[in-house]
């Protein structure tokens, strides 16, 4: 099938969409409801909420993002503490329950994002506008508010209705550039006490994370592959950095989802919860570390995995992503369940938490939307918009349509990858063997990172093996990328 490049990836992805049951464009219903939406008026009229518009808030997300959930804001306390602000947007405000953007925001659940094209949860017009907290903009928010001690563990916690203001919008990058001893965005210079503020969080940020990874949070580090586009076209794959703005949000993100778990619990409202249950395959964890030289306790012991997971990466930092997917794979996958009061949720094995959920993202996602309408009933004194029926399936639908927003993507990210190297049949390059089995050899090259098929000589490899390989094939339909070994 010889398709031109654009129709390879944008109409591919279409039908990837369509195969797994979501609805890749806004129905007229939709599109008319949301072009009749309008911005409230502050204050408004009949709804309680604080005034924090002259707080530092600031946004800090992707270098392309124009759906900007979150904003934050911290303050040192007297003593060495802190104080922790985390500002969601309140996209039930103008989203109305069974409204025809909610049906259709509630049969996807996800925004899935492809390496050419975005099909977004909510139209443009609320995510990238009227319920996004863009620069310059007031907005509603919701508050999670916490008191953190000198060495990051959570204390005195509450949530309430705020407006706010956005004073900068900056990107992961170019913080974390300057945070490692780069020129400061110009964004920043602009805004005074914006450089303090920035700082004062990112110390915040590498405190939780040390709390976080002594309490047994894992040290898990994938590939995470970029499709550079030029003129729409993928013409290179890159890698996305871990960095220190990213763990900024990641950490503060942590503690607002921890603060919305530990609220619903005080005020007894059934809530979905993620979790990461206790592996069930412990035992194949088990057998993993041994083979490197490790002997993880009997028991699941996260605490101990991170211990090995830590000495892994310095011993071996180029197959250590390989290695993360393994023990990810064993691990099993997040789910949503609905907690009931007075029960108590497995808790999510991965992060070493046992109060967490997803609410910090409602432009995106919408177990968070669902959130996000039980705790502003929960603080406006309106009835409950679920009951424990919706909520069970609603969790479960969640959970399914993740799992096949992340088939779609991992294809599209594939056949993006076939595309980039469909030049370059013949090349030879460094690779290390990703898997090993019945069904298969697979390898992932190292420039650029791009997984795909040993289709000769496969005999006697294993995994972690180095080895160079010979672009033999790929097929950006399918996404197959066809490898040969070079002696």
């Amino acid at each position: 099938m010889n398709l031109s490049p654009q129709y390879n990836l944008d109409e591919l992805a279409t039908l990837a969409m369509l195969s797994k049951g979501f609805i890749p464009d806004f129905p007229p219903a939709v599109v008319q409801e949301t072009a009749a939406l309008t911005l409230p008026h502050f204050p408004i009229p009949n709804f309680q909420a604080k005034d924090l518009r002259k707080l530092l808030w600031f946004s800090l997300d992707n270098d392309d993002s124009r759906d900007l959930d979150q904003l934050t804001y911290a303050e040192q306390l007297p003593g060495g503490g802190y104080k922790l602000f985390v500002a969601v947007a309140d996209v039930g405000l103008l989203v109305k329950k069974a409204s025809a953007i909610d049906n259709r925001a509630e049969n996807n659940t996800t925004s899935v994002y492809t390496p050419t094209k975005i099909f977004p949860m909510l139209p443009e017009r609320l995510s990238t506008g009227l319920t996004s907290l863009n620069p310059g903009e007031d907005r509603v928010a919701i508050i999670f508010e916490g008191t953190l001690s000198p060495d990051g563990v959570l204390g005195e916690y509450t949530i309430y209705l705020a407006y706010v203001h956005n004073y900068a919008q900056l990107a992961y990058d170019a913080v974390s550039h300057w945070l490692d001893g780069g020129t400061s965005p110009e964004t920043v210079r602009k805004v005074p006490g914006l450089e303090a503020q920035i700082r004062l969080q990112d110390a915040i940020s590498q405190k939780l994370a040390q709390l976080r990874h002594q309490q047994g949070a894992l040290s898990l580090e994938t590939i995470e592959p970029h499709t550079v586009l030029k003129q729409g076209v993928p013409v290179a794959i890159d890698l996305v950095p871990k960095n220190r703005g990213r763990l900024l949000i990641e950490n503060f993100m942590i503690v607002a989802n921890t603060i919305s778990a530990r609220f619903a619990q005080d005020r007894n409202l059934a809530f979905l919860r993620r979790v990461v249950v206790v592996p069930k395959r412990w035992d194949k964890i088990i057998q993993v570390a041994e083979e490197r030289g490790t002997q993880l306790p009997l028991s699941p012991d996260s605490v101990a995995l991170e211990k090995f997971l830590t000495k892994e990466k310095d011993r071996d930092p180029v197959s250590f992503p390989d290695l993360s997917l393994t023990i990810i794979k064993l691990l099993g996958s997040g789910e949503y369940r609905v907690i009931y009061p007075g029960k108590e949720s497995p808790g999510h094995f991965g992060l070493a938490l046992r109060d967490y959920t997803h609410s910090t993202a409602p432009n995106r996602r919408f177990p968070d939307l669902i959130a996000q309408r039980i705790l502003f009933a929960s603080l406006q004194g309106l009835p409950m918009p679920y009951t424990s029926k919706d909520l069970e399936t609603l969790a479960a639908k969640c959970t399914q349509k993740e799992d096949d927003a992340e088939k779609v993507e991992r294809k599209m990210r594939k056949s993006a990858a076939a595309l980039v190297l469909s030049t370059q049949i013949g090349k030879t390059f460094d690779a290390i063997v990703t898997g090993a089995s019945e069904k298969g050899t697979w390898v992932r090259i190292l420039t650029p990172p791009v997984e795909g098929k040993l289709v000769k000589g496969a005999a006697s490899l294993d995994v972690g093996d180095r080895i160079y390989v010979k672009l033999l094939n790929t097929d950006v339909a399918n996404g197959f990328i066809d490898f040969g070994k070079v002696s």
